[in-house]
């Protein structure tokens, strides 16, 4: 399956004995899966369910805030929603998701 013979972790997180397992197709190997399908019903939520980690699942969530406030969107709105799940199908299967036009990412503190 993946290339490599690193550890199967990529960030060092204890996996608990037992865990669901997935190939993530963020990460390119074998990592813990979700607890739970996200957005129960629908079929980007089973697809992520069987094909996206933890891990992955993180980055996303922090970058779904990004998007959010740059687009100030409605999530009551069904045209928010529709934007949102499409941008996350793009972001896990497609080419990413794309920046706002006039994102400037926060400096680093350093």
């Amino acid at each position: 399956m993946g290339c490599g013979s690193g550890p199967v972790n990529p960030v060092n997180i204890e996996v608990p004995a037992g865990a669901r397992m997935v190939f993530c197709v963020k990460f390119q190997k074998q990592m813990q899966g979700l607890d739970e399908v996200p957005f129960e019903g629908h079929p980007l939520g089973q697809k992520i369910y069987e094909n996206v980690s933890k891990e992955a699942w993180k980055m996303w969530v922090e970058h779904m805030k990004m998007i959010m406030n740059e687009y100030r969107l409605n999530l009551g709105t069904q045209e928010a929603q529709e934007f949102l799940l499409k941008q996350m199908d793009d972001y896990f299967f497609g080419e990413g998701a794309a920046l706002p036009p006039d994102f400037v990412p926060p400096k680093t503190k350093g």
